[in-house]
């Protein structure tokens, strides 16, 4: 359940105060769930998600937002692939006239989390240091009769000790799985670069680095009922004191759709930068700030695309975000037979774009090479930064089919039902030395599917 609670004291000036009450399955003692149904202190499922004030200056049209609050980086296809997430800044907003307006944002997502830590034998890391990030954009909404055009541009400077004491682990500093930059393709950062077969080699850092994103999105509606829409993508992240932690890459989507009168038929497509067979240079996939809260709009279940799961984990197969990869795919949205009823049918076809000689050389040899290094790449995130939940070579492939349907009980109340299954195929030269082939317990590799029924009630 969210809870806004708006204070409205004029057009000019107001106060929000946004709670989140959530995350209890049935049956947790820890979420409320259990007998008794209490939550208390830190494992409390009572949250506070955002905390704003919205004013305008005096005889100005200058808008601001100070506070807690959601940003999102503009996007026309899959909402934003870079940032798109909960964090505490100020929003300055402005519109010159009905073409043209300005957003520009300052925010401070981390500070003051670090705890004194070993880096490696001799080397202390002091509490708080070193450990902000500070994010600078800017945002040029460009509206014009049946076109839209929106360029930006986005700057942060990253403490390397930013992620201790942020869910992870004090000896190694390397991130924990709870929160969404975990997936950032930023990291890892401050403590580590990577070896062949899966040792860690401790390093200490003492620069920031600066990361540096731009994009240009846009759609094209003036011929309707056909819809033409964008984003292309590109960010880097460099480290002074460490060239192997740096990246840089670039995403681009394109999407067509014609609206009829019972449904949205759409053709779409993507293509993400990827690894090549060298650390030594760093990775080649896009650096991603945040992609927790956003909806890959193209896929339910192999991406961080499905807002009917609400936290129940049922997404992000491969991955929060797309880096790495490429897919292309058909659907038909929001079909309407029966009243109240809607139903959109995906198919997809995955792909990765990253070095297969790069995950069958550098990522481990056999089970105890890929327990340190690559648990990321063969099931649930194990805290290695950077990477997605599966890694997809050049050589792997997956095919997705997401079928949801949205009954309207009332109009605050609405049924979700979906059903999703993930064909996949990795290729066994480059995976016979990882457990994607077996473990020595028997387990396989198996197709992941879902099946979901969410009910949603909305005042």
């Amino acid at each position: 359940m969210r809870l806004q609670l708006d204070a409205v004291a004029s057009e000019a000036l107001s106060g929000t105060l946004y709670f989140e009450i959530g995350g209890t399955n049935w049956g947790r003692e820890n979420q409320g769930g259990a007998m008794g149904a209490d939550a208390q202190g830190a494992n409390s499922p009572i949250k506070l998600k955002n905390a704003y004030l919205d004013w305008t200056p005096p005889n100005t049209d200058l808008k601001i937002r100070m506070g807690l609050q959601g940003m999102s980086l503009p996007s026309f296809t899959t909402e934003s692939m870079v940032f798109q997430d909960d964090t505490a800044g100020v929003t300055f907003s402005y519109k010159f006239n009905e073409n043209v307006a300005l957003t520009a944002v300052w925010a401070r997502p981390f500070n003051d989390n670090s705890t004194v830590l070993w880096n490696g034998t001799d080397r202390q890391i002091n509490a708080n240091y070193m450990d902000n990030v500070d994010v600078g954009a800017l945002v040029l909404p460009l509206t014009f009769d049946g076109v839209k055009v929106t360029p930006w541009v986005m700057l942060a400077g990253v403490g390397p000790n930013f992620a201790h004491g942020i869910g992870t682990d004090q000896i190694t500093g390397a991130p924990g799985t709870s929160a969404g930059y975990v997936n950032a393709g930023m990291l890892p950062v401050g403590v580590s670069r990577h070896k062949s077969g899966g040792a860690m080699d401790l390093k200490r850092l003492d620069s920031y680095a600066t990361a540096v994103w731009g994009g240009l999105t846009g759609e094209v509606t003036a011929f309707d009922p056909f819809r033409f829409a964008w984003d292309v993508n590109y960010g880097s992240i460099s480290w002074p004191d460490d060239g192997k932690l740096n990246r840089a890459g670039w995403i681009a989507s394109l999407l067509f759709e014609y609206k009829l009168d019972w449904g949205i038929p759409g053709l779409y497509g993507w293509y993400g930068s990827g690894d090549d067979d060298n650390p030594a240079n760093g990775s080649e996939r896009m650096p991603v700030f945040s992609v927790n809260n956003s909806n890959m709009l193209f896929s339910n279940f192999a991406f961080n695309g499905n807002p009917w799961t609400y936290g129940a984990d049922r997404e992000s197969v491969l991955g929060n975000g797309i880096s790495g990869t490429w897919g292309i795919g058909i659907r038909l949205k929001d079909m309407t037979f029966v009243e109240d009823l809607k139903h959109t049918l995906a198919v997809n076809l995955i792909g990765g774009t990253n070095s297969p000689d790069f995950a069958r050389r550098y990522l481990g040899k056999g089970e105890a090479g890929y327990a340190k290094f690559a648990g990321n790449f063969i099931g649930p995130n194990a805290a290695q930064a950077g990477m997605d939940p599966l890694y997809l070579t050049t050589r792997d492939n997956a095919v997705e089919i997401n079928f949801r349907n949205v009954y309207k009980v009332y109009d605050n109340l609405q049924i979700a039902l979906e059903f999703d299954y993930l064909f996949t195929s990795f290729n066994r030269d480059v995976w016979k030395n990882s457990p994607m082939n077996g473990r020595p317990n028997g387990d396989e590799f198996r197709d992941p599917w879902n099946v979901s029924l969410a009910f949603a009630y909305q005042f």
